[in-house]
């Protein structure tokens, strides 16, 4: 960096204190430093030091960006527009850098943070999918990631329409076909869309949007998605159904969830298997949610007769990929946000947000968790983690097809309510209850915005209690309104799914599901079964899992009255296979069971 107009110069000093002390301690964002070097005699070198005193900070931009969104960053910051970087280039940029701009195609690693050196403020994803960026290590350097959910809504949903009716009618294959001098119009027969059942899986924004285009196709909507409001839904004449009626009777099927541990090849032999035959399917979503080998036995047997693919497990698909190569796929590269308008608003949703956050605005769409003072979060993390746990299990508890609308969160505390502060509890089980079948990441910043976003609203309660405050919370109790359970133990006698926990011994445990007291520590993932209470139970459930080599953790039964009904709940460090589950349904006192993961 050499001396400019806008730098001041530090004369050499007798010592070099002051050099040092600049070396060690990390400058702030708006200076930059260099030692330059001056001989006044042949062995008597003198350094000072330059300050550059720029008030803008720096934006690394590594991938392409519209135009409309550079400008804006350009308003507020120096601009640094260098694409294609290696990982070791990036690496040697970032320490210059207070924020930077990705893409899907640059990975944001551990080791670009560790060489920011804590200048990194913020990373901006343009777009929704931060796969590439390692969040963990994001959240640990203090570094805030946002992304751009929204602009890209319309374009998706639009490619979504354009693949549905291309299927349909054949015209990639068709095009290829007439290109190369045929001329087969009896070979390329379509299907009408008119009075077809299209299965909208995943009724979010994307989803919600295709749902309105197809019916003015004249299709028949349903749709599948646990947290889909049944009242917006039917505003636009859509039915909710639970996922194994949706896939069971739809002629086509359009994929529009995340990709998380519950869609991660969610259609697969088994689903497959309960299609209609001659179903079509387009996915626009994330290409893991498709076992693709199953896809392609499906296609052979034709229980599948046509798939339209945007999105592929990995991207670009190899060239010998028998799913692209199949005759009856028609596959686009990633297309779902390309076009003009959403390019630029992404630009300009991502340009706005990283400006923001480096301003110091709490931004709506951060997607990790903010820094909390150290001695906070030590009291808190086993309450925490008891929080997420229990909001991950009441949701899993909701039937398929009802709209999970109203929670209630109750905290039991000797403290005073100005010594509890349950933001980041309420944004813990906010993100339990949305994130195990969406993409959102949620945390204290968009907990309440992605919530409201979701038609979610969370209310909280606190009862004091006497005793010593010296532990923060006694129990934390969360009830769903207005749904049915797919375990109907868990319905209270008020008529809500209701889960309770406490801490004991820094573990989370789940001690009370819908009237019944249990106590097993929420560590794996659980087994609740209802059962008539008699002699014999545990050892019976105990030697199906222990036959398949799974290890029970805990074990806990509540019972209303000796010989009378009872909930055993079962901790199990590896899930069981479905035919163990089955078995354990197979015994004949018990009642009804369900599978939670945690």
């Amino acid at each position: 960096m050499a001396a400019s107009a806008s730098s001041t110069t530090l004369k050499p000093s007798p010592s070099s204190t002051a050099v040092s002390f600049l070396r060690q301690r990390p400058l702030s964002t708006t200076f930059g430093v260099t030692t330059l070097s001056y001989r006044r005699h042949r062995d008597q070198p003198h350094r000072f030091v330059v300050l550059s005193l720029d008030a803008k900070p720096t934006i690394l931009v590594a991938e392409k960006l519209g135009e409309a969104g550079v400008n804006l960053l350009k308003e507020f910051a120096n601009v640094d527009c260098s694409y294609n970087l290696s990982p070791e280039e990036l690496c040697t940029k970032i320490s210059l850098c207070d924020a930077l701009i990705v893409r899907s195609g640059t990975k944001v690693s551990r080791d670009v943070f560790e060489s920011s050196a804590g200048r990194l403020k913020v990373v901006g994803r343009a777009g929704v999918g931060i796969d590439n960026v390692d969040l963990a290590a994001a959240t640990e350097h203090g570094c805030l990631v946002v992304n751009a959910p929204t602009a890209n809504t319309v374009a998706a949903a639009e490619h979504g329409i354009a693949l549905l009716t291309a299927m349909a009618r054949n015209v990639a294959q068709a095009d290829a076909s007439v290109k190369a001098g045929k001329w087969l119009r009896s070979k390329y027969v379509g299907v009408s869309l008119v009075g077809k059942t299209l299965a909208v899986m995943g009724f979010g924004k994307v989803g919600s949007e295709v749902a309105r285009r197809a019916k003015g196709l004249g299709m028949h909507i349903i749709a599948h998605d646990p947290y889909a409001p049944a009242d917006r839904a039917r505003a636009i004449g859509v039915e909710l159904v639970s996922f194994d009626e949706a896939i069971a009777t739809a002629d086509f099927i359009s994929l529009h969830m995340p990709l998380t541990a519950a869609t991660a090849k969610v259609l697969n032999d088994e689903t497959f298997a309960k299609m209609k035959k001659g179903v079509r399917i387009i996915n626009v979503a994330r290409g893991g949610v498709i076992d693709e080998e199953a896809l392609v036995k499906a296609l052979d047997a034709g229980i599948v007769a046509q798939a339209a693919l945007d999105v592929f497990t990995v991207e670009p698909p190899g060239k010998d990929s028998k799913l692209v190569q199949h005759e009856n796929v028609i596959a686009t590269p990633h297309l779902g946000a390309s076009t003009m308008e959403a390019q630029e608003g992404v630009a300009i949703e991502i340009a706005e947000a990283v400006v923001g956050a480096l301003k110091g605005e709490l931004a709506a769409t951060a997607v990790n968790a903010p820094m909390v003072p150290a001695e906070v979060l030590t009291e808190l993390k086993p309450y925490v983690d008891l929080a997420e746990k229990l909001g991950r299990l009441a949701v899993q508890l909701v039937a398929g097809g009802s709209g999970v609308k109203n929670v209630k969160v109750t905290y039991a505390s000797a403290r005073a309510p100005d010594d509890l502060d349950t933001r980041l509890l309420r944004a813990m089980i906010t993100k339990g209850l949305i994130e195990p079948i969406s993409s959102s990441f949620v945390n204290l910043v968009n907990a309440d915005f992605t919530a409201k976003q979701r038609g979610l609203r969370i209310t909280e309660e606190r009862v004091i209690l006497d005793g010593s405050p010296e532990s923060p919370l006694e129990l934390i109790q969360v009830q769903i309104a207005n749904v049915e359970s797919k375990f109907a133990s868990a319905i209270s006698d008020s008529g809500e799914i209701k889960v309770e926990g406490r801490v004991k011994d820094g573990v989370p445990h789940l001690t009370k599901v819908g009237s019944f007291e249990v106590d097993v520590s929420l560590e794996g993932s659980i087994i609740l079964c209802r059962q008539v209470d008699q002699p014999g139970m545990i050892g019976k459930v105990g030697s199906i899992l222990g036959e398949e080599n799974v290890n029970v953790s805990f074990m806990s039964v509540g019972r209303i009255a000796p010989r009378n009904q009872a909930v055993m709940a079962i901790g199990v460090d590896e899930e069981p296979s479905k035919q163990s589950l089955k078995r354990i349904g197979d015994v004949p006192a018990v009642e009804e069971f369900v599978y939670l993961k945690l």
